[in-house]
């Protein structure tokens, strides 16, 4: 079992009504062995149910915890978000899993870019190479002011943040290849990280191909086991299949089939969404039960 900590909601999308939140976990063997760019997979039921991912945005090996950031987008994270609280076990939380980020020292700048919920798993990945002394610009971006999170532990591990929201609610009114095409015109760009939504990732590569700068791209397919058995992660990368739990999560942004990626992941959205209103309609009868 691993107890919950701490527990925080980060956000709240009106429009898609979906929140984002962060919990501290109990969980000192992965607190210990984790890097940076791996991740976990949870259960909240302890012999079925839907196993979920999620990159760890945190850890600490002295104190034995985990971070993990995750959005409501569906009906486990939502019950999740909702029936657990400080004190709490979550009876499955299996990890670390994946590869982790390769961190070496670089003669350039390292830019690495966050959108959305991908700013969480960006923030180890941020804090490791500011930790080996390489140059750090971040930059971090959501559609308005209120879905924006860790800006203040960005800023800590970085040399530079800079700030952009779709609508200019805040920081700049920007997407984020915007400030990537600035800086990679201006300055030496070793490496690009770039995490976020597929279709935001997809518009980094682009946008980086034309100055010829590596870029690292983690990838957030559907995922069941996590050991490479079940298939469904699998992504195409260079022309060859590969599976993001064991191969991954990261890979060169330059030769992922991100199309293929996005359509795969719409497979299952009708069920998915089936499945969150009737999650809702529970959540909401159980509540008026206890008023």
């Amino acid at each position: 079992m691993h107890k919950i900590l701490e527990k925080r909601q980060l956000s709240y999308d009106k429009e898609r009504d979906q929140s984002v939140y962060y919990f501290k976990v109990e969980a000192p063997e992965i607190a210990r062995n984790r890097k940076a760019g791996q991740f976990i997979i949870f259960q909240i039921d302890e012999d079925y149910g839907e196993r979920i991912p999620l990159t760890i945005a945190d850890a600490n090996p002295e104190e034995g915890w985990i971070a993990i950031v995750f959005q409501t987008v569906g009906a486990t994270t939502r019950r999740f978000s909702e029936t657990f609280n400080v004190g709490d076990n979550i009876p499955v939380l299996v990890g670390p899993l994946g590869k982790p980020t390769h961190i070496e020292k670089k003669d350039g700048i390292v830019l690495c870019v966050g959108g959305g919920i991908g700013i969480a798993p960006l923030h180890p990945i941020v804090e490791a190479n500011h930790k080996i002394g390489n140059k750090v610009v971040t930059i971090i971006g959501a559609r308005t002011k209120d879905l924006l999170f860790f800006e203040d532990e960005m800023k800590k591990a970085s040399d530079e943040l800079i700030v952009v929201t779709d609508d200019g609610s805040y920081g700049r009114k920007a997407v984020v290849t915007v400030p990537l095409t600035e800086i990679c015109e201006k300055e030496k760009v070793s490496e690009i990280v770039s995490i976020g939504p597929a279709i935001m990732m997809k518009f980094c590569v682009a946008a980086a191909k034309p100055f010829g700068v590596p870029i690292t791209t983690s990838l957030n397919t559907i995922m069941i086991d996590g050991t490479g058995m079940c298939g469904c992660c699998r992504v195409s990368v260079g022309g060859q299949t590969k599976f993001v739990c064991v191969d991954g999560p990261e890979f060169n942004g330059y030769e992922v089939d991100f199309d293929n990626m996005m359509q795969r992941m719409t497979a299952f959205k009708d069920k998915e969404k089936e499945a969150d209103h009737k999650c809702r309609i529970g959540l909401d009868a159980g509540k008026k039960a206890g008023a």
